[in-house]
């Protein structure tokens, strides 16, 4: 815990602060390849209003990233999120083996978050989550600034992988 005891605002990142249009060609082949979707995600774009909002919120509130991405890209997120100019906060990824729907896995870390702390806001993209979280009582911005592939909205919802 870093002693900070403002709200938490909590981003989403693919379709959210990162434009991800450049790799969704990888979710449409058969089978998906999903390591060439993620590899490629340090080539990601920023997303102008996306970052705007996360700036804007950091000036009241502690900033925490809540991904699909699995474990495994952490450091490349990471890389990512400085080369860029966001804020520092804590970064929340998928385990490696869990395949379950987004708006399940989000919405149980808000709960935990939670428990502990006021969130503020989830600014995210997947109107799927973005229902489910507002279902468990939480606010939310939904980010409709991307470019979102059907087969992107097929692999979060269906596969379990972003």
């Amino acid at each position: 815990m870093t002693g900070d005891s403002r709200p938490l605002a909590v981003f989403d990142l693919d379709g959210t602060l990162a434009e991800t249009a450049h790799r969704q060609h990888f979710l449409e082949r058969r089978p998906k390849d999903w390591n060439g979707f993620f590899d490629a995600a340090g080539d990601d774009t920023p997303l102008a209003e996306g970052v705007a909002l996360v700036l804007k919120s950091a000036d009241e509130c502690e900033i925490v990233y809540l991904t699909g991405r699995p474990e495994r890209c952490r450091a490349d997120t990471l890389t990512w999120l400085r080369a860029n100019g966001l804020p520092d906060g804590r970064v929340f990824m998928r385990r490696n083996d869990d395949r379950r729907p987004a708006r399940t896995t989000k919405v149980e870390r808000l709960r935990a978050l939670a428990a502990k702390r006021e969130i503020r806001v989830l600014v995210d993209d997947d109107e799927l989550v973005c229902d489910a979280v507002e279902r468990a009582g939480f606010r939310v911005v939904r980010a409709r600034w991307a470019s979102t592939s059907q087969a992107l909205k097929d692999g979060q919802e269906r596969e379990g992988r972003t």
